[in-house]
């Protein structure tokens, strides 16, 4: 039941803040005169609780209509003009509503505004018919603070990651995934969480003094419930059903855009992003440039800048940029999933399906692709860019080899089949159209998280250098069979690991397989084809750090590599070996670990500061990432790099031109199947149907781009290594 109190008429007080009635005045008796006659009223008789702009001409009082005052209420400039917005053009001035300690900006529209209470309107703001817009003065719009004598148990805590809260974060206004990630992923330090908590609140007053705030050019008609709401500049709100303790962040170069249905509540919507037809979010940050539509359901949840999201339902996660789901029948549950990935139609990932308590999880690396009607036990860890083929998952899996392909056991209570490198050997179109669809799907204006969205970064290869040395030791363990002569040659450990090697380099028989009791709890699993595997990760390593070399000669403006490039690098940059994917920028885990010690000796002691902090590690990540790829070559060849002769350095090139040419005519030929295969063309009456429908082969910007890109790619290489390679007289491994 609501509480009564009953006051005397006019007993309750005002008070216009002091910022709002600068530049104000009072009303004078013709304009109040005016006012009355318009149907208009007050809560006090001589209307002194309302002020209005006082620059000459600036106030008509004839655009005010059949609309009721109380508290206080500041009214800018309102002259008559016409503000029109698509196909909703309307007068400025207020009609037909009730405002209530509310400041309005210069020429704006109020009309059929039910209750509009304890709001700051900027300027040129249209809003027509709304039912209620409401803040009190406790709101945190979204944010995960306190405001002065409230309860702890009302704090806002997103549980992302796992179901029972074990990883929650505290949502803020400028969240991206690296805080959530840093925040949710490193638990074993308790002064740190409590620094963590210390920076959010840090940005927020505790008074309880707060007001709604909807700035410049913001559009908001037809919608029923908006509650503690902040709402940036250029947003454009229709139809929406509940937005409740939000921050909806927008701008002129960045437009968001909440649209029917919607109902948004205790959360932070990113500048640039998109809500639409029945979607719900609950305690929530979704990222910039994101679109979460058709009913999707994103929940206790973070999700990444540059997302799309249709559909299905998100409990639970915490979700990198660049994440594709779309289908109905999919939901995704207690995941970190590190970006670039995609959830297929049917695919069930979810924790209390599958297990006996809700409180499993799964780790995905970036571009992870579980296929149709696919379905996991959680505890489960994916290596990045794995392809989970269409099955049912009966056991927990962990899958070190990146950039392969998982597939179920034929019957039940067998291995799961493995395939490391299957992207290199089979889908290299896949691999090569990442490094430029992300690029152009990327609409952000400013890019406050750092993504990368190559394949070939420092976090996958590392993941490719744990799965070389994995298939070299499996071949160990199974070379008696394999090779009886050589594992009997070998007479202790190092030697046989020499012999495994040798073995994978030369073998003929690429059709043998291996067991890795890890990969699947009980039953293992069975690496199919390890020797070409073996091979595709080693020419892969060797791609990255050329590519890497050469985006360094770039920065230095040279062309050919020296060898006092190189020595420079060893002896200026400090070599980093573990790298952490912090929510779509890859940090070297030493780094992350000296930002949590200077967060705890207070010398960090904001977001801004942390975000600050990011930047600064961008500046040096290629400098980082040539120190590693000098590593990886070194490990590669077994010797340090002031040791390589020409003749490695010719290998490099020979490796690192043909995986150039590999990537190249497998993705021709891959897009021309599109056209040439029988059973992609025999929808079509007629080839001229079919150019109609599709275009043709030659027309593809991709793929003319890809030929000119291998071209170039090809002819820099050659230049780079032209003083260091000089007339090979062969190859080395």
């Amino acid at each position: 039941m609501p509480s009564v109190t009953y006051l005397k008429k006019n007993e309750r007080s005002f008070a216009v803040p002091a910022e709002l009635a600068q530049g104000k005045r009072a009303l004078t008796a013709d304009e109040i005169a005016v006012l009355e006659r318009n149907r208009n009223s007050c809560e006090f008789p001589d209307w002194r609780n309302v002020l209005v702009s006082a620059e000459p001409d600036s106030f008509d009082p004839d655009l005010i209509r059949d609309s009721r005052f109380e508290g206080f209420v500041v009214i800018g400039s309102l002259r008559y003009a016409l503000l029109k917005f698509h196909d909703l053009s309307l007068e400025t001035g207020i009609v037909n509503s009730l405002l209530r300690n509310v400041s309005v900006g210069n020429d704006n529209v109020i009309r059929n505004v039910a209750l509009l209470e304890n709001y700051r309107l900027g300027d040129r703001v249209m809003l027509f018919n709304v039912q209620e817009m409401s803040c009190t003065n406790h709101s945190k719009f979204g944010n995960g603070i306190l405001k002065d004598g409230e309860d702890e148990r009302t704090r806002v805590w997103i549980g992302v990651a796992n179901e029972n809260d074990g990883r929650a974060v505290l949502p803020f206004e400028t969240m991206i995934p690296a805080d959530a990630f840093l925040w949710s992923h490193f638990r074993d330090d308790a002064e740190l969480l409590s620094r963590f908590v210390e920076l959010t609140e840090s940005a927020f007053s505790k008074a309880r003094d707060t007001f709604g705030i909807v700035e410049n050019d913001v559009i908001i008609k037809n919608t029923t419930l908006i509650k503690d709401a902040k709402i940036g500049a250029y947003a454009y709100i229709k139809g929406a059903f509940k937005l409740k303790n939000v921050t909806i962040l927008s701008s002129e170069e960045e437009e968001s855009q909440i649209g029917e249905g919607v109902e948004l509540v205790n959360g932070i919507m990113g500048a640039g992003s998109r809500v639409f037809y029945q979607a719900v979010g609950v305690r929530f940050v979704l990222g910039k440039n994101c679109q979460l539509k058709y009913g999707a359901r994103l929940i206790n949840s973070v999700l990444g800048d540059n997302s799309t999201v249709s559909c299905c339902e998100l409990l639970n996660n915490l979700i990198f940029p660049f994440h594709e789901q779309h289908h109905n029948s999919s939901f995704l549950i207690a995941t970190t999933v590190m970006g670039q990935s995609n959830i297929a139609a049917a695919a069930t990932i979810g924790s209390n399906h599958n297990s006996r308590s809700p409180d499993g999880e799964i780790i995905a690396g970036r571009g992870f692709w579980p296929g149709l009607c696919s379905s996991f036990k959680h505890n489960s860890r994916f290596a990045s860019f794995v392809l989970a083929a269409k099955g049912s998952y009966q056991y927990e899996l962990d899958i070190q080899y990146p950039f392969s392909l998982v597939a179920p056991a034929g019957a039940p209570n067998s291995p799961v089949c493995i395939i490391p490198a299957w992207w290199f050997m089979y889908n290299m179109f896949a691999i090569v159209r990442n490094q430029y669809k992300f690029q152009k799907r990327d609409g952000r204006a400013q890019k406050i998280q750092h993504i990368e969205t190559s394949p070939f970064e420092p976090d996958t290869m590392q993941e490719v250098v744990s799965a070389i040395k994995r298939i070299i030791t499996l071949t160990c363990n199974a070379l008696p069979a394999l090779s009886p002569e050589r594992a009997q040659n070998a007479g202790d450990n190092e030697a046989l690991w020499r012999a495994a090697k040798d073995f994978l380099h030369t073998t003929d028989d690429t059709q043998f397989t291996l067991f890795d009791a890890v990969s699947q709890r009980k039953f293992g699993a069975v690496i199919c084809k390890p020797a070409k595997a073996y091979r595709a990760y080693r020419q892969v390593v060797k791609y990255f750090t050329v590519r890497t070399l050469l985006l360094f000669c770039a920065q230095e403006s040279v062309s050919v590599l020296e060898k006092s490039h190189i020595d420079r690098i060893l002896q200026e940059q400090p070599l980093f070996t573990e790298w952490c994917n912090a929510g779509g920028q890859i940090i070297p885990l030493e780094k992350i670990r000296e930002l949590f010690t200077l967060i705890k000796q207070r010398k960090i002691c904001s977001w801004q500061q942390v975000h600050a902090w990011y930047d600064e590690c961008r500046s040096f990540y290629l400098l980082q990432k040539v120190r590693y790829a000098l590593y990886l070559l070194e490990l590669l060849y077994s010797r340090p790099i002031q040791e390589f002769s020409a003749d490695i350095f010719a290998d490099i090139i020979e490796d690192v031109s043909s995986m150039a040419d590999i990537m190249y005519s497998e993705s021709v030929g891959t897009r021309e199947k599109d056209f040439t295969d029988y059973y992609r063309t025999m929808t079509y009456r007629s080839k001229e149907e079919m150019t109609a429908v599709l275009g043709t082969f030659k027309d593809s910007d991709f793929i003319k781009t890809l030929e000119r890109d291998t071209d170039c790619f090809k002819k820099d290489v050659r230049i780079l290594f032209r003083a260091l390679s000089g007339s090979p007289s062969g190859s080395a491994r």
